[in-house]
This record gives C-alpha cells, sequence and structure tokens, in this order.
C-alpha cells in the first residue's frame, strides 16, 4: 500500500533543507519505496499567505499522512506580532496537539569523523550514543491555568506543572520499549526531591519496571543529570524525562555531537504516526546562502523510514551514506574545522545523494 508523506518547508532554511530531502526521497523511491509526497504551507509563510500559521488545509493532509517531514518554523519578521496564537511557533505546537505527537525521541548520536568538533574532550565524547525520550504534550508548558496578571499592586505571572498517570505511563513505555532495543538502560530524569509532580513520575516510572525485567531503572535529579552530561556523557544510553527538562537537555546533548545541525528527531502518537525534524531552528541569518547543513534533515528521513514507515534498511542506507560523506571530509560551515574549507547545502545533498546510490548499485 502508497504511504503518504507531508512536506512542511516552513521558514528560514526550511525550504532549502527540505528541497534536499525530497531529493532523497526521490531516490528513495526510485529504489522501490512507495510512497506519495505532497507538501503544504506551516509557520510564518504560512501567516504570510493564509493569515494563519497553521491553515485547515494544511492540518488535514498532515491528519492523512503516514509521515511528515518539517524543515523549520519562525523568524524575526514574525516576532512583532501582537496575537501570539498567529506566531509561527503556534503552527508547530498546533501539529503536535492535533496530531497527539506525545513522543519526542531526540538523538544524540556523534559520528566518530566529528570527535573534534565537539566541545568536550575527544576521549569524553567518542562513541556518544544517546537517545533522550521527551513527553512532548503535557507538563508545565501545557498545564492550566497559566497566565500573568495583577496582584497586590504588582504583576504575577505563573504556570501549572502537572502530569497524569496516563501521561506518565504512555511515555514510559516508549522509553522502555527503546531501551530494550538498545543497551537495556533507561535513566529516568526528574526533580522527585522538590516536585510533587515528578514523585509521582518517579513512583510510575517505578511500577512499570517489572514488565521490562531486560531493562535497567535508575533515576536521576534534573540537575545532577545536566552536569553529568558534560563530565561522563557515555554513561547514559536511554534518558526519559518530561517536556520542559527534555527541552533542556536534550539541547544541551545535541551539542556535545559537535554540531546541532547533524541531529535529526521525531516525534510519534499512539498509532506510530510521527512528524520528524531537524533538532536545529529556523536559522534566519543564513537563510538562503546556500549555507545550511542539509544532514539533520537527510537524517530526519532515515528516522521516519525506520518509525513510520518499517523500512529499516532503507533507512540504514541513508546513516551509511552520511557516514561515506563524512568519510570523504566534506563538512558544511558548521562542522568545518577553522582550515577546512565549506561547501555549501546543494553540495552536501549532492554527496549524500551519490553515496545513497551507490550503495543501491
Amino acid at each position: 500500500m502508497t504511504r503518504k508523506v507531508l512536506l512542511l518547508p516552513g521558514d528560514g532554511i526550511g525550504p532549502e533543507i527540505i528541497a534536499q530531502a525530497a531529493r532523497l526521497l526521490e531516490a528513495c523511491q526510485k529504489a522501490g519505496l512507495d510512497i506519495d509526497v505532497d507538501e503544504a504551507p506551516v509557520g510564518g509563510s504560512a501567516f504570510d499567505a493564509h493569515g494563519e500559521p497553521l491553515p485547515a488545509a494544511t492540518l488535514e493532509k498532515a491528519r492523512a499522512a503516514d509521515a511528515v517531514l518539517l524543515g523549520a518554523v519562525g523568524g524575526p519578521q514574525w516576532d512583532a506580532l501582537e496575537d501570539r496564537s498567529r506566531r509561527p511557533e503556534q503552527g508547530l505546537l498546533g501539529l503536535r496537539k492535533h496530531l497527539g505527537l506525545f513522543g519526542n525521541l531526540r538523538p544524540a548520536l556523534l559520528y566518530p569523523q566529528l570527535a573534534e568538533a565537539s566541545s568536550l574532550k575527544p576521549e569524553l565524547v567518542s562513541g556518544l550514543d544517546i537517545m533522550i525520550v521527551r513527553e512532548l504534550t503535557g507538563g508545565i508548558y501545557f498545564g492550566q491555568p497559566r497566565g500573568i496578571e495583577a496582584r497586590d499592586g504588582q504583576r504575577l505571572g505563573y504556570n501549572t506543572y502537572v502530569y497524569t498517570e496516563a501521561e506518565i505511563e504512555r511515555i514510559g513505555r516508549v522509553a522502555f520499549a527503546m531501551a530494550q532495543k538498545r543497551g537495556k538502560k533507561l535513566c529516568s530524569v526528574d526533580k522527585a526531591n522538590v516536585l510533587e509532580v515528578t514523585m509521582l513520575w518517579r513512583e510510575v516510572m517505578e511500577r512499570l519496571a517489572p514488565e521490562y525485567p531486560d531493562v535497567e531503572l535508575s533515576h536521576m535529579y534534573v540537575d545532577n543529570a545536566a552536569m553529568q552530561l558534560v563530565r561522563a556523557p557515555k554513561q547514559f544510553d536511554v534518558v526519559v524525562t518530561g517536556n520542559m527538562f527534555g527541552d533542556i537537555l536534550s539541547d544541551a546533548a545535541a551539542m556535545l555531537t559537535g554540531s546541532i545541525g547533524m541531529l535529526p528527531s521525531a516525534s510519534l502518537n499512539e498509532s506510530g504516526q510521527g512528524m520528524y525534524e531537524p533538532c536545529h531552528g529556523s536559522a534566519p541569518d543564513i537563510a538562503g546562502k546556500n549555507m545550511a547543513n542539509p544532514l539533520a534533515m537527510m537524517l530526519s528521513v532515515a528516522m521516519m523510514l525506520r518509525y513510520s514507515l518499517d523500512e529499516n534498511a532503507m533507512a540504514k542506507r541513508i546513516e551509511a551514506a552520511v557516514g561515506s560523506v563524512l568519510d570523504d571530509g566534506l563538512r558544511t560551515a558548521d562542522i568545518a574545522a577553522d582550515s577546512a574549507e565549506a561547501v555549501g547545502t546543494d553540495a552536501m545533498g549532492d554527496a549524500v545523494l551519490e553515496a545513497f546510490s551507490r550503495r543501491l548499485a
């Protein structure tokens, strides 16, 4: 059966890197992948064209797709919008909400060719391979009540940090299953010494553990986890945590690999439908300059093939093609050494496609 893939270019460098993903999908189709590819607007570009960051037609196409590939959203030209519901980021949040994308997979994988690009010593990060599983639709980002109001003659801002047992159990099962497929170690990150909601988080994780006897469960406070990521990051295999902690820790882990421009991500719902996107943002300062690193976007295609389309062999071919290109010494500006000449977005895309084709020959 033909699977449907929706491309959402978005803003900034989004269209440039999505163009490379589209070329890669064409190569996969020639190699036998049965997919139908469509495209729709989202974010600031959608607001400019349709007056809203997530048009109804885009959401309808996303709901009908087996998988969604997103470039990036946002840019300074939309920061002055007074109506926050019309800002580009609301398009992304709306997709997460309406598609029920509760489970965010953020790998921090260091390619051995880029060990020198990390801000840590090579011996600390060589062989690094962490998977952070972040709960994406609950926690303090979405809890109610929230707001800013006047009390006792001054303004007061407040947010509510809330998780239900069902939400914690749902993301916990994703993380335990991921650990079973990897190194069989799961670290649950919380702040159970201070926050009641994470006391419940820890209780639920402990309750799930006997169902996964082959997985070693440990717990760590979030402040210690942040310290351990830069002290001894290879101690981690799979990390599971809530929305806010995961947001912070996954970006910290990303920089251990040398560049956030190398890292893909996946956001999954309970049916296996997923939205796949690079971990980096829209980088408006380099948009249109053929400078963006397309590798995180192309590796997001590999994650999509693996987790939503069950095409693991083709996903491995893409990952091997990226490794081959790095072996050949090609680097975009974000991962190039000071003395190395950087290649542009298109040239890097060309190289990956060539390596991918060689591996299919």
